[in-house]
């Protein structure tokens, strides 16, 4: 089956059938539906990787995200996934799960696939891999880790004003006992999360006390979390958590243990991801705009691909404080 037949049977040009199939959006909707009938009728499936060869130019773009488990990540890959697909382009997808190892066989991957720019979602990072991109001449925006160089981007959150607005919120109603429900305190960003806690908690009372306990990046991480908090003998009354994910997990096994939030003990995250406006109580957090970070990463990414010569950006981006019922009064 080839892209002639497709014309055919949809009485239209290849050339018609190839802008339908490229998603570029300058055919009539009657024209494009009929293109996209003739192609399932007749089975017709472009062979990306062959089109990618002959023509020289890749119409793909990868995504590596160190866990696609946490809601965060699929956020921020939904919002560059539709954006791509408005402008022509298909997104490949590839996990890390917070290792570095696992991070260089991903980059590897996506430079065999001739992607034509990548968006790397993760926290951690080996400086090796920043040469490997470079000399491969694909484009790339980072989250938080990169550098900026030529062709490489970077769109950072001010973590630390997040985390510093929570403990101020925190320490308004009368908190002076803090713990930290975090993972991975070795990678850039969630360590920061911590180390700005730390500070934040000592900069706001000479009496404030404060306690931290790592786990994994998951629901059942923030339960573990939890339970390791509750049992170590430090009796907090405020648990401020790393993200939203595994705050789910904290208010848990709280709620197992008969732990009421937030009269006895006060739980915020940090995201505002959608499950977090939906749990027992709506969870206090700090919103990253995840859409817009998406967004903003396939646009650098094709504004780039025409221009090779595009000064190198950094973005930073101000997160915000979203106050709900899992936060009250010590």
């Amino acid at each position: 089956m080839n892209l002639e037949e497709v014309a055919r049977r949809a009485g239209v040009s290849t050339a018609t059938v190839s802008r339908v199939l490229n998603g570029i959006d300058v055919v009539r909707t009657a024209t494009k539906e009929r293109v996209l009938r003739a192609a399932a009728d007749l089975e017709y499936h472009p062979n990306l990787h062959a089109r990618t060869l002959a023509g020289g130019k890749s119409r793909t773009i990868g995504m590596i995200a160190s866990n696609i488990e946490n809601p965060f990540f699929l956020d921020i890959y939904m919002a560059l996934e539709d954006s791509a697909h408005a402008r022509g382009y298909e997104v490949v997808i590839a996990n890390t799960g917070y290792d570095s190892h696992q991070l260089a066989r991903c980059v590897s991957l996506m430079i065999g696939r001739r992607v034509a720019g990548l968006a790397v979602v993760v926290s951690e990072m080996d400086q090796s891999l920043i040469s490997q991109l470079k000399r491969a001449g694909i484009p790339a925006v980072f989250y938080d880790v990169g550098p900026v160089e030529d062709r490489l981007f970077n769109i950072r959150v001010d973590y630390r004003h997040g985390i510093q607005a929570v403990v101020a919120h925190l320490h308004s109603l009368g908190h002076r006992r803090f713990a930290f429900a975090g993972h991975h305190s070795s990678l850039g960003p969630t360590s920061e999360r911590e180390s700005a806690f730390v500070d934040a908690v000592q900069a706001c009372s000479p009496a404030a006390t404060h306690f931290s306990v790592l786990a994994t990046d998951s629901l059942d991480g923030g339960r573990r979390a939890a339970s390791d908090i509750l049992s170590s003998g430090f009796s907090p009354t405020a648990i401020v958590c790393v993200n939203d994910f595994m705050a789910a997990g904290v208010l848990r096994e709280l709620n197992r243990r008969g732990i009421r939030v937030p009269a006895d003990i006060s739980v915020t995250g940090f995201d505002n991801i959608q499950l977090s406006e939906y749990l027992t109580p709506p969870l206090t957090t700090v919103h990253i705009p995840r859409a817009r970070i998406g967004k903003l990463a396939l646009e650098i990414l094709v504004q780039t691909l025409p221009r090779p010569e595009s000064p190198p950006v950094e973005t930073v981006i101000e997160p915000e404080l979203l106050i709900r019922e899992s936060t009250g009064r010590a």
